[in-house]
């Protein structure tokens, strides 16, 4: 038997409650893993609240580490005692012990910790995929302007610093002082506290006018507008997230006036629906990790029985970089 939490009906952080459920045996190419630490991302908040529409019940989370502990039939890469860690589907990494598929479950290396690891798959991987795969046209080139919103979340401070060992100029937004600074301190050259200033006037100023190459936005309605302004001619703008609430539908025809610019709705598991392309995603991330050149933050904590706890506090945006839950 195992812990897990469950929600049997869409609503609030009310609607999470921890049940018994029964782990059985890996079939064809599964595993089992008994998690050490499980990653809390905005995903979550979206399948609970019913934006992500899922069957219920549903059991939560999209991301954690452990311990390998049965591997089923045409699983290679890994084996008993194995420490792994995953960004994956389906839903179900809150909870102590789980079967699932093993194509997006990776080794862990020895040097990061189960707690990074947690940390760091979903978040680590969405950020590998935008900066290296969700790119404007012509890629980007040492020196050019990105602006990336919600810089001082989990996502925003590993990008923060990936980009600056890239060579990127990256201007990032955050709702507070203390959130900017800790985005300027993980690599941001510029940073905007959209509460106080106008982000776009303020890109603006920063890039003399020209504006940026690529918009990573995991902020959805409440930046959009906006940030298709932030762009100059043929630029990106990369959409991955909905944090205050999804796009309105727009005309098409907007994007010819204001540059022949691009649009991307982009999501984490279109990249990972290969076990060849999630290993060499995460080998770029562990890479990148282990050379310090990007540095975990956890920031925020819960015991897995205090994950109502943990919701309130993501929706409320009182958390940065990492949250994860602990067993």
């Amino acid at each position: 038997m195992s812990k897990a939490i469950r929600i049997d009906q869409i609503g609030g952080p009310e609607v999470l409650k921890m049940v018994d459920v029964t782990v059985g045996e890996p079939g064809d190419g599964e595993i089992r893993i008994r998690h050490k630490a499980v990653g809390l991302n905005f995903i979550d908040v979206y399948q609970r609240s019913g934006l992500y529409p899922f069957p219920m019940p549903l059991r939560l989370g999209m991301e954690a580490s452990g311990v390998i502990e049965a591997v089923g039939k045409g699983v290679t890469h890994l084996k008993v005692g194995d420490r792994a860690a995953y960004a994956s589907q389906p839903p179900g990494s809150y909870c102590e012990e789980r079967v699932m598929p093993a194509k997006c479950v990776c080794k862990l290396p020895d040097d990061i910790s189960f707690e990074e690891g947690a940390a760091m798959m979903l978040k680590g991987l969405t950020a590998q995929y935008l900066l290296k795969r969700t790119l404007p046209q012509g890629g980007l080139q040492t020196g050019d302007f990105v602006l990336f919103h919600a810089a001082a979340g989990g996502v925003g401070l590993i990008a923060s610093q990936w980009a600056k060992a890239l060579g990127y100029q990256l201007i990032g937004t955050a709702g507070s002082d203390e959130k900017c600074a800790l985005a300027k301190a993980h690599g941001a050259s510029h940073v905007i506290n959209y509460s106080k200033e106008d982000f776009l006037v303020k890109v603006k100023e920063i890039t003399g006018g020209k504006g940026v190459k690529v918009v990573y936005d995991s902020v959805g309605k409440d930046t959009w507008d906006k940030s298709l302004d932030c762009l100059s001619p043929f630029g990106l703008m990369a959409s991955f997230g909905n944090a205050s609430g999804p796009v309105a539908p727009f005309a098409p025809g907007i994007l010819g006036g204001k540059g022949s610019i691009y649009v991307t709705r982009q999501t984490l598991f279109t990249h990972i629906t290969s076990r060849e392309t999630t290993q060499a995603m995460a080998d770029d991330l562990f890479s990148v990790v282990s050379s310090g050149k990007v540095k975990i933050r956890i920031d925020q904590t819960f015991p897995l029985e205090q994950v109502k706890e943990a919701h309130i506090a993501l929706e409320a945006r009182k958390t940065t970089g990492c949250t994860i839950l602990t067993l």
